[in-house]
């Protein structure tokens, strides 16, 4: 069963966890999920929209772009370490997530990306728009921070790739129970 929710009734929870990492989901050639610590919730162009950031390397972002639309799960209660580790530290490429971290899939009420029983908060997304962030604009530094040059794409956190920032309208919210 799904209990239907204002997203804005919600903004506090949400936004508290994104720096503790929630889930980006995506369906394109297989089910994925990967661990987000960055995240806007909030309204553009008049819609509520969820904002998302991917690094290029990952095996999300062709997803994404295949697909036009993810789900993010964000849990009710704490983080579960186990599912953040396996989702935040290993790659769509390389292993069955699904599988790994034993999640449990909801079916999606308007998109085709489920959401994940285990992180029952879900929000359905359709990506209005999406943008490659230019380094040269970022602060000196964030950008040695964040974006290495000598830092190979394949390293799960700090690496040489940018982001794709991806526009998602919510076209769903709900509760899994």
């Amino acid at each position: 069963m799904k209990e239907k929710i204002n997203v804005t009734d919600y903004a506090n929870h949400i936004v508290k966890l994104i720096p503790k990492g929630i889930l980006l989901n995506t369906n394109g050639d297989k089910f994925n999920s990967m661990v987000i610590g960055w995240g806007h919730l909030g309204t553009l162009w008049g819609r509520p929209t969820f904002h998302v950031y991917v690094r290029q390397g990952r095996y999300t972002k062709p997803q994404l772009d295949k697909t036009g639309e993810f789900t993010v799960s964000i849990p009710l209660e704490g983080i579960d370490p186990q599912i953040n580790r396996i989702l935040g530290g290993q790659s769509g490429y390389n292993i069955d997530k699904v599988k790994e971290a034993a999640l449990e899939l909801e079916e999606a009420e308007v998109i085709s990306t489920p959401g994940i029983l285990q992180y029952p908060m879900t929000l359905e997304c359709r990506i209005l728009y999406a943008q490659d962030q230019d380094l040269a604009k970022i602060p000196e530094d964030i950008r040695e921070r964040a974006y290495p040059q000598d830092v190979p794409g394949t390293n799960p956190m700090a690496n040489r790739d940018c982001h794709t920032m991806y526009v998602g309208e919510i076209v769903d919210a709900y509760i899994i129970r």
